[in-house]
């Protein structure tokens, strides 16, 4: 994208020399094919605890099966496959969009990868606008997919969002802000003025990562 890359190995250092705040997930480009499934075991070996995938940036279909050898490698090691979803601010308002796609982070695409790795925890990265009710739906049918709430402050989560927070999503729901784009304070401060259930911010702030990240 003609920035200087932020290395996965950064990451590791970072979280390594910060490790009661910092836990490292990696990123690899599925295009690579074979050369991608060896830098995903190398990172684990390092120390990851799950792999981000960017489809907009990325350009690719995560249920293409071409790239079902790499979930195969993070679906063994018992970690964790994050995938964008919904638009991006990337290339907005440029011409073109920057010639990124939104079309790959359709959410149903995950879920194909959902019904074919079971044991892979998924996470679906920000309210998943324009297609919320697809990334719900996903979640509620799907027992291994869950969704973050970065990336949007909470004063503009659509209604049908809040309900599934309350109700029958509570247990799948996570913090997230997607700093530096939005503090976390500022989330944390934004996500104060929604009607959520007492005992559901709790879920959503701590204990849903805590049992998903295998913290406890």
């Amino acid at each position: 994208m003609g920035r200087r890359r932020l290395g996965n190995g950064e990451v590791l250092e970072a979280a390594r020399a910060n490790p009661d705040v910092l836990i490292p997930f990696a990123s690899v480009d599925p295009h690579k094919g074979k050369l991608a499934v060896r830098e995903a075991r190398e990172w684990i070996e390092q120390g990851v605890k799950g792999f981000k995938f960017h489809p907009n940036t990325q350009a690719f279909w995560p249920n293409d099966t071409t790239f079902y050898p790499l979930y195969e490698v993070i679906a063994d090691a018992g970690l964790i496959a994050l995938f964008h979803s919904g638009t991006t601010g990337i290339g907005s308002g440029m011409p073109g969009g920057g010639g990124v796609r939104l079309k790959y982070s359709n959410p149903m695409a995950v879920d194909d990868v959902a019904a074919d790795f079971p044991g892979l925890d998924i996470i679906l990265a920000h309210p998943s606008f324009p297609w919320q009710e697809e990334a719900l739906a996903i979640s509620v049918h799907k027992p291994n997919v869950y969704i973050d709430l970065s990336g949007w402050s909470p004063k503009y989560f659509p209604e049908i969002l809040v309900q599934y927070i309350n109700t029958r999503l509570s247990h799948k729901m996570l913090f997230g802000s997607d700093y530096p784009l939005i503090t976390p304070d500022r989330w944390l401060s934004d996500f104060e003025q929604l009607p959520i259930k007492d005992e559901v911010r709790p879920l959503v702030l701590r204990e849903n990562a805590i049992r998903l990240l295998k913290l406890g």
